[in-house]
């Protein structure tokens, strides 16, 4: 009876002793990459904002809609600056050279007739001069006649000055009325909101009606074809990333597949709050169908090789030791590593048998 006991316990530690995990070194390729979350963003996506307060007077575009640079997308209403606008251009056409053109003819015609009148008293003072010379008749008459040509020709000189201030005068209203007409258009140009782009309307968060003021967020423009990747890197990692690499891209929108693209763009500031810098990349090969602000999870290949040695990392000590199977615990140097394996460069070799360690 006793034996039976102790072949039966015996039987009972055999079947609990832990089952200890064996493998060897595998060889092939293995990529180092620097982990980065982030969203899709269209090409040249940007917050259109209004510059001026009022009241959403129409919306002339839906969301989803393509635009065209320079296309109206909404109207704030403001009776008053519409007032001011019809304003500016009716003293604009009052203060137009055509419109005065009546005025620098007769200012004209006026120097035409002094310049007339001046010449006539000249012949008339002169011929006095000659008479006077040869003793006939009076120095008062001789003195009558030069007064009128000097008088003569201080009007006909005076009339030149008329003439070319009222120009001058004309002009300065003239362009005076046309700036002030742009710039009460360039006002009144404010309450019509425009895309700067060939793009596509993503979102227009306000509706007819509602009451806006500056920097109200109006609608969010982009791209309509062009996307790129913005990613968060960590500033540990940043100093590993350069413009080209390549970057292996995963979305929930496509689940199960992967996506190649190129960094593109390191933005050379760190974000202070997040302790992270932004990287551009842009697709190798466009999916099908995108949208702004789609989540995302990549991975920025730093570098790659071909047929190396690796191990699981969880049969490493702190990434530098390895347990052998007869129980010796061996420093190893390593080498490229990802989240599940590492490169082994040296320690052991392809026939050595490794148990895993005991975490």
């Amino acid at each position: 009876m006793n034996k039976i006991i102790i072949f039966s316990t015996c039987i009972l530690l055999f079947a609990c002793k832990p089952k200890v995990e064996k493998i060897k070194p595998t060889f092939s390729p293995i990529s180092e990459s620097v982990y980065a979350s982030g969203v899709l963003k269209s090409k040249n996506q940007y917050q259109a904002f209004a510059t001026v307060g009022g009241i959403i007077d129409e919306l002339l575009v839906e969301e989803g809609d393509t635009v065209k640079k320079g296309d109206a997308i909404l109207t704030i209403a403001n009776e008053a600056q519409r007032l001011n606008k019809e304003n500016a251009e009716l003293s604009a056409n009052f203060a137009e050279i055509g419109a005065n053109q009546g005025k620098i003819n007769e200012a004209k015609q006026m120097v035409i007739l002094a310049r007339i009148k001046m010449q006539n008293d000249s012949s008339l003072f002169s011929r006095q001069s000659t008479l006077w010379q040869q003793q006939i008749g009076s120095k008062v008459e001789l003195e009558q006649r030069e007064l009128a040509y000097q008088n003569s020709k201080t009007a006909y000189l005076s009339s030149i000055v008329h003439y070319n201030d009222l120009k001058r005068q004309l002009v300065l209203n003239s362009a005076q009325s046309k700036k002030n007409f742009q710039i009460i258009s360039k006002m009144a140009s404010d309450f019509t909101l425009r895309s700067e782009i060939n793009g596509k309307i993503y979102q227009l968060p306000k509706s007819k009606g509602e009451l806006v003021g500056a920097q109200t967020i109006l609608a969010v423009i982009g791209d309509a074809q062009k996307f790129y990747l913005e990613m968060q890197v960590d500033e540990m990692d940043i100093l590993k990333i350069k413009k080209g690499l390549k970057v292996m891209v995963v979305m929930d929108s496509y689940k199960g597949r992967v996506f190649e693209a190129l960094v593109t763009k390191i933005d050379p500031i760190m974000n202070e709050r997040s302790k992270t810098f932004t990287v551009e990349a842009e697709f190798i090969e466009l999916p099908k169908l995108l949208y702004p602000n789609i989540t995302l999870e990549a991975n920025i290949v730093i570098q790659t090789k071909k047929n190396v040695m690796l191990l699981p990392r969880n049969y490493l000590l702190n990434d530098s030791f390895v347990i052998k199977a007869n129980g010796d615990k061996v420093a190893v140097k390593t080498g490229l590593r990802d989240y599940q394996k590492i490169e082994i460069l040296s320690g052991i070799n392809a026939d050595d048998e490794l148990i895993k360690p005991i975490q």
